[in-house]
């Protein structure tokens, strides 16, 4: 089969998910325009250059919504003739549009891809779709269906995480995202976004709160409290499930869960034939991809049992990953991970994660794989795997190596 490379990965800045956010006047067509003419220019695609661009989207209405892909590929400068698909798998869709790019390349389907996502979460409101899966009755009485934010509780139940635990590695994620942007850790991924007159719109990511402190986040309520107990409760829609839980411990605030926020993310994915043909030397070769669904209920254990089918698709160990980028959804998926595998903290989300800088939904699983990229040539290591929690139950993961 042939293989599939990574050519390039650029991301822009995430800005606050809201109003005041740097890049609230951006669209969500404009912000992926953007992107792709940086990924044109950086590695001079003329014409036809590749197949298609594929582009993760959460919340697929107003501007979000027609294909927005499409839409995106005839705001950019790239050639009329490339077509654009926009996909969804909730917040796994930027991995998923890389994973599969690089699959129809390894198939024999075109010579190369963009690959990526975009979420203008302060434009576009996170469940404004009205997705079924949380309002259809005939759906969310057999699923036993719960808001995310009691899912993470749950799994904080279920696998003994204290607050204490979700908070200190809250406060490392910012700590670790503070340090990569003072060393200039991802000047090699960053798009600054500018306006229509050249001016620097934002150039790093601005949602960090680099001071936060464990006192700090002490002092924050607990968001989904209220939510779980108040009645009917989704406290009690979980002990339904779980009849071995007594109880749900509400551990998870805004400080240990994953920010809103607005960015894209786009990967250039080819075969070995586009590179020559293009003067590019390939980053890394796409080893392995992997997807599954997982309880829906508790939701966001997705990355454990994904990482375990990667590894046995791939025949390799969890001793055989250098490095490893777990999206920092809620405290409780990366802790869940950790305790799974029994890896090493300090080789997880070394540049830190969503927690300090954002999850723009669509975008995040490509800003991962290219995290991963930029740190396993910072360190000289060769294997990297990315994985992320799904909404309503499923798991996505990429191994990458370096080549």
């Amino acid at each position: 089969m042939t293989e599939a490379y990574i050519y390039d990965a650029a991301r822009t800045p995430r800005g606050k998910g809201r109003p005041d956010g740097s890049l609230h006047e951006v669209t969500s067509v404009a912000l992926s325009a953007r992107l792709l003419n940086a990924v044109k220019e950086r590695n001079g695609l003329e014409g036809h250059a590749v197949e298609d661009v594929i582009w993760g989207n959460v919340t697929q209405v107003k501007e979000q919504g027609g294909c927005l892909a499409r839409s995106a590929v005839l705001a950019s400068n790239l050639d009329q003739s490339i077509p654009g698909l926009a996909i969804n798998r909730f917040c796994a869709s930027g991995m998923e549009a890389v994973n599969l790019a690089a699959n129809q390349v390894k198939g024999g389907a075109g010579q190369a891809y963009i690959a990526g996502g975009v979420e203008m979460m302060g434009r576009v409101a996170m469940g404004s779709d009205g997705a079924a899966i949380a309002v259809d009755p005939g759906l969310t009485f057999g699923t036993y269906f719960v808001p995310q934010g009691i899912s993470a509780d749950i799994i904080a139940t279920e696998y003994g995480f204290s607050r204490e635990d979700a908070d200190a590695l809250a406060v490392e994620s910012q700590r670790r995202a503070a340090a990569a942007w003072a060393e200039n850790r991802f000047a090699k991924s960053i798009v600054p976004v500018l306006d229509q007159n050249g001016l620097t719109i934002l150039d790093r990511d601005e949602y960090m709160r680099p001071g936060t402190s464990i006192e700090d986040l002490a002092k924050l309520k607990a968001s989904f409290k209220e939510m779980g107990e108040m009645m009917p409760g989704f406290d009690k829609v979980a002990m339904l499930k779980y009849p071995h839980l007594d109880h749900i411990e509400h551990i998870h605030h805004a400080g240990n869960s994953s920010g809103i926020v607005d960015g894209a993310a786009a990967v250039l994915i080819g075969n070995a034939e586009f590179g020559k043909a293009h003067g590019l030397k390939p980053r890394a070769r796409i080893r392995a991809t992997a997807k599954i669904g997982t309880d829906p209920t508790i939701m966001l254990t997705g990355p454990v049992p994904v990482t375990e089918k990667i590894l046995h698709d791939s025949g390799m160990a969890i001793s055989d990953i250098d490095l490893f980028e777990v999206n920092e959804a809620f405290a409780s998926v990366v802790l869940r991970f950790q305790q799974a595998f029994q890896v090493d903290p300090s080789v997880v989300n070394v540049n830190g994660g969503s927690i300090a800088m954002g999850h723009p939904l669509g975008a995040t699983g490509a800003i991962i794989i290219g995290t991963l990229l930029d740190e396993l040539e910072r360190q000289d290591k060769t294997i990297g795997l990315a994985t992320l929690c799904i909404a309503s139950g499923m798991g996505a993961a990429t191994i990458i190596e370096r080549v």
